[in-house]
């Protein structure tokens, strides 16, 4: 049984559709975000960069147990662990890195910027919000570019799927038109339509 620490945020949900595309048996452990759990002694010793989602597996590499912080480091871990949603060598392995990789530095920090300024900062800031919310339609022009000749982000179903699409569907914080980027919209119905997709956009 994994140990999952997560909250309903985008990179929560990236780990719990993983949990549940490759049918692990999981406990979640909601780490209340809004009232500054994750800053908890207890949390700390498993993320010691106060953020969720982290994981902890008893039956780790070798059988002995390992936590994990930094979703993406989670998702190649899990993938790893079950063979599935990352290929295991080739080209076609470091595609999807490169996917993942673009999502953890590009799709998910800009996007969370656009999301603060757009929505949840106390001051408006024009120049902010004007930065944050080109940079997020400039990247959904990437994604969408990307998309245009190909069912998923890669030839397959992978991890770099699970990464991006909960960082899409909250286009509407991003100051984001989706109707705008039809090749993502018509992927993002993709998404919905996988029963694991719908589960683990649930959790917690």
């Amino acid at each position: 049984m994994i140990d999952l620490y997560t909250w309903g945020t985008p990179n929560g949900r990236k780990v719990s559709i993983m949990l549940e595309a490759c049918r692990l048996h999981y406990s979640v452990h909601p780490i209340d975000i809004l009232n500054n759990a994750q800053f908890d002694a207890d949390f700390l010793k498993i993320s010691p960069n106060n953020k969720i989602p982290a994981i902890v597996d008893p039956d780790g590499p070798g059988g002995a147990p390992i936590q994990l912080f930094e979703s993406g480091a989670i998702l190649i871990y899990l993938a790893d662990k079950t063979g599935e949603f990352l290929p295991t060598e080739g080209a076609e392995r470091y595609e999807v890195l490169q996917w993942l990789m673009w999502q953890m530095g590009g799709f998910g920090p800009f996007l969370g910027q656009a999301h603060h300024f757009n929505r949840f900062a106390a001051e408006k800031v024009p120049y902010a919000i004007e930065r944050y919310t080109q940079e997020a339609q400039r990247l959904w022009g990437v994604l969408n570019t990307q998309l245009s000749s190909r069912r998923f982000v890669c030839d397959e179903l992978s991890i770099a799927d699970f990464a991006i699409y909960p960082w899409a569907t909250r286009y509407e914080w991003q100051g984001v038109d989706k109707n705008a980027f039809p090749a993502v919209s018509v992927w993002m119905e993709q998404m919905a339509d996988l029963p694991f997709v719908d589960r683990g956009m649930q959790v917690p």
